[in-house]
């Protein structure tokens, strides 16, 4: 069984719809996929409705903005009751101040020597419900001045770069409760991401883990080398975490995160299901499993 617990569609920054990313998990193989776009769940309907169709599993969540210790961390929500009003209104905040910051980056990118326009940010989001880096990125190369979103964030748009404004972040803590009363199992996304392993050291995690509600993380991610696997992997087995592995598909938005490049153990996602049936959260349509 072929299991992808971390994708993107264009309602955030992606670049498939909902429903043409659930379609290209079935063409590829998949049992079950997770659809996380970043701070919200508004194409979660559509991508339910086309799995029903082509006949896998799919389970709606999303990728909350949070933050400790002054750094980003993602969290996936995976089962939330896309009714809880909690979490719904600390999504919005997040999402208005994600608006906020889009004058100033296309700002700092022209300081720069790249004149850019918050118009020419937005005509790349489209109808996006979240607006963020990725579409600054698609911006650049619209205007020809790179050819992908790699260079934009590995040279300006990472965390602290010079052309990078942070917006408003849900603190962990706060995060992992917000998820866990929507009924949901909260996954840190991409751990070891960027020097994030300085901040989620395994001590920090294991923390979570047995004294915060955290119910695991991803070990298995395409940045992640062979070592970092090894060692969540073997970090989850002993503080009882829930392991996962997933493609962070973004569609054409993001070079070698292609469906399914990692996948999530079946052992992983009956321990997720059982939590969310626990807690009132949402399963599956039960297609496969």
């Amino acid at each position: 069984m072929r299991i992808d617990l971390h994708t993107h569609s264009f309602v955030s920054d992606g670049t498939d719809s909902p429903a043409q990313l659930v379609r290209r998990a079935a063409q590829l193989g998949l049992d079950v996929v997770a659809l996380t776009d970043h701070d919200t769940w508004a194409g979660v309907a559509e991508a339910r409705a086309e799995a029903a169709k082509v006949g896998i599993d799919l389970l709606g969540g999303l990728e909350f903005s949070c933050e400790l210790s002054g750094h980003t961390v993602h969290l996936l929500g995976l089962g939330i009751r896309e009714d809880d009003g909690a979490l719904s209104d600390e999504t919005e905040r997040i999402r208005e101040s994600r608006l906020g910051r889009v004058e100033r980056m296309a700002a700092a990118l022209s300081a720069l020597g790249m004149p850019l326009s918050a118009e020419e940010i937005y005509a790349q989001a489209e109808d996006a419900t979240t607006v963020g880096r990725p579409h600054v990125a698609d911006a650049l190369v619209a205007k020809g001045y790179i050819e992908n979103r790699r260079v934009a964030f590995d040279n300006w748009l990472y965390d602290g770069g010079p052309a990078y404004v942070p917006h408003l972040r849900c603190p962990l803590l706060q995060g992992i409760a917000l998820i866990r009363g929507a009924g949901g199992v909260a996954i840190i996304a991409h751990p070891w991401l960027r020097g994030t392993a300085d901040v989620l050291t395994p001590e920090v995690l294991a923390e979570l883990v047995r004294s915060h509600g955290l119910d695991g993380f991803e070990s298995d991610h395409e940045d992640h080398d062979a070592a970092a696997r090894a060692e969540l992997r073997a970090l989850a087995a002993r503080i009882g975490a829930i392991p996962t592995g997933s493609s962070d598909y973004h569609g054409v938005g993001k070079v070698g995160h292609d469906l399914g490049v990692n996948t999530t153990s079946l052992a992983s996602l009956d321990e997720i299901l059982a939590r969310i049936a626990e807690r009132g959260g949402v399963g599956l349509n039960r297609q496969n499993v």
